[in-house]
């Protein structure tokens, strides 16, 4: 009995949230903004891009920090999810730069070098 009045009661919403759950995604595809082709009209090597590491404030831990990209949303997204696959650590977006766990300047530098940006060590 409990159950049928449940299934009177909640039984449209439920069917409501399965209708729309059908096109919704957990995780978003990335794959549409390749970092090859973000800024086809801007010359990467132009871009003041620093690369350093920092740990003041962060509890004792080493994370390293990348500023002047100057990326939009989307892109600052796909190029972190690559440099964190590439790196094999965790990082996050904060306003105006990367940030990403660990010391990694050294393999960060090679990364973008190779992605057409000319970044330059930052700090000591």
């Amino acid at each position: 009995m409990l159950s049928t009045v449940i299934e009177r009661r909640y039984g449209v919403l439920l069917e409501k949230f399965l209708v729309a759950k059908g096109s919704w995604r957990e995780f978003g595809d990335f794959s549409e903004a390749r970092v090859d082709n973000l800024h086809p009209s801007i010359d990467r090597s132009k871009l003041n891009v620093r690369i350093q590491k920092m740990k003041g404030g962060k509890g004792g831990k080493t994370v390293t920090v990348i500023t002047g990209l100057n990326l939009a949303d989307a892109e600052a997204k796909a190029l972190l999810k690559q440099l964190k696959k590439h790196c094999g650590t965790g990082g996050t977006i904060k306003p105006n730069l990367l940030e990403l766990q660990g010391d990694k300047v050294e393999t960060l530098i090679d990364f973008l070098y190779q992605q057409g940006y000319r970044p330059k060590r930052s700090g000591g």
